[in-house]
C-alpha cells in the first residue's frame, strides 16, 4: 500500500468500524492488513476495517527494529497463515477476545483452537485485529503440555457456508452465544441463512454473513 509508505515509522490512529480507535507505530502496511506496535504489542489490523487513519503530531513511541522493510509484502492470509499453532488474541468484537491459536486457514475462513471454547469457525471478514503472544506467554498461565495442537476431526470445507452444513444436528454458539438466540441446535444452511432451533424450541434464523464466529463442544 504505497500511499501508507511516508507513514510507516510514524505514529498514527486508526479509527474502526464500530468505533474502535487504536494508536501506536505504523511498521507494516501491506496489501489488504496493517502492523501497529504499541505498549510492546504488534497489532494486526485488516484494512477493510479501516475508516480512518490520522498522523499523531506527538511521537513517542519507538520501535527498535531494522526490518519494517520486511512488513511491506505482506497480506491478511500470510499474517493468519503465519500465525498457524502461535498463542495469540484475537478480536472480532470490541468486548470479548479470545485467545488461542489457529488451526487451519480455508478460503473465506479460518478455525482458531480455544481452550475455552475448543475449535471455532471465524469468517475473514469478521476479524477485527489479531495480536500474537510474547514468547514464553501462554493464555490462562496454562503450561504448553496443556495446550498441545487441536485440529479440528471433521473434514474442514474450502468456504465457510458448506463448512456451516457439517455442523447441521450439533448444538452450536453463534457469537460466542452472548444472546440467548444464538445458542441452539443447527437445522438447516439455506442460501446465507441457518436455520437453528433453540431451547424453547423456537426457530431462528440468522444471516450468514453476521456470523462472526461459531462453535459447538
Amino acid at each position: 500500500m504505497d500511499i501508507l509508505d511516508k507513514l510507516l515509522n510514524q505514529t498514527i490512529t486508526l479509527y474502526l468500524s464500530g468505533k474502535w480507535k487504536i494508536e501506536g507505530l505504523l511498521i507494516g502496511a501491506g496489501s489488504d492488513v496493517l502492523v501497529i506496535y504499541n505498549a510492546g504489542e504488534l497489532f494486526y489490523i485488516p484494512t477493510a476495517h479501516v475508516q480512518q487513519i490520522r498522523e499523531c503530531r506527538d511521537d513517542e513511541i519507538s520501535f527498535d527494529n531494522e526490518d519494517i522493510d520486511l512488513l511491506k509484502d505482506i497480506s491478511l492470509r500470510k499474517v493468519l497463515m503465519n500465525a498457524k499453532g502461535m498463542f495469540t488474541e484475537i478480536f472480532v468484537s470490541p468486548s470479548q477476545p479470545i485467545h488461542g491459536y489457529i488451526t487451519n486457514v480455508l478460503n473465506d475462513y479460518f478455525t482458531f483452537y480455544s481452550p475455552v471454547y475448543k475449535t471455532m469457525f471465524i469468517p475473514f471478514n469478521h476479524l477485527k485485529w489479531l495480536i500474537p503472544y510474547k514468547e514464553n506467554q501462554t493464555p490462562y498461565g496454562l503450561v504448553k503440555e496443556q495446550l498441545p495442537l487441536h485440529p479440528s476431526f471433521m473434514n474442514l470445507s474450502r468456504t465457510f457456508e458448506i463448512q456451516l452444513q457439517k455442523l447441521i444436528g450439533k448444538i452450536v454458539m453463534v457469537d460466542l452465544g452472548a444472546e440467548p438466540y444464538q445458542i441452539g441446535q443447527l437445522i438447516n444452511v439455506h442460501t446465507n441463512i441457518i436455520e437453528m432451533v433453540n431451547a424453547k424450541q423456537k426457530t431462528v434464523l440468522l444471516p450468514v454473513n453476521h456470523i462472526k464466529t461459531i462453535h459447538f463442544q
